[in-house]
């Protein structure tokens, strides 16, 4: 499927690393998300109720971020692909997260992963 919803430069606070300091204190996330439907129904009757509500999948996307832990970016990434892919309507999900300051001895804008789920 081509069409596609999409999400850009999320920015949510989290607690996320496997590093000690990490896992004190929040620190600064950035997602981008595609999520992989049938745009066609909604294209038709321009109704909110015939497509993915990107709104709902951002505040989503956003509580996991916020209200969970994870050592691991790769395991963060999965677990939103899997929140936003319990709408019957996404066939497929790619997520990207990445850490805005990574703890890395060097001048460093992120660190990321990028996850691709699907039915």
């Amino acid at each position: 499927m081509s069409d596609r919803i999409e999400i850009r430069a999320l920015r949510v606070l989290g607690t996320h690393g496997v590093l000690p300091e990490e896992q004190a204190r929040s620190q600064p996330f950035e997602l981008d998300i595609d999520i992989e439907t049938d745009l066609a129904p909604a294209a038709a009757s321009d109704q909110v109720t015939d497509t993915v509500d990107y709104g709902a999948a951002v505040d989503l996307a956003r509580r996991v971020v916020e209200t969970h832990r994870y050592a691991l970016m790769e395991t963060l990434a999965a677990r939103v692909a899997e929140v936003l892919l319990a709408d019957a309507r996404a066939s497929a999900v790619t997520v990207t997260v990445r850490k805005l300051r990574p703890p890395v001895a060097a001048d460093l804008a992120s660190a990321g992963v990028t996850i691709r789920r699907s039915r």
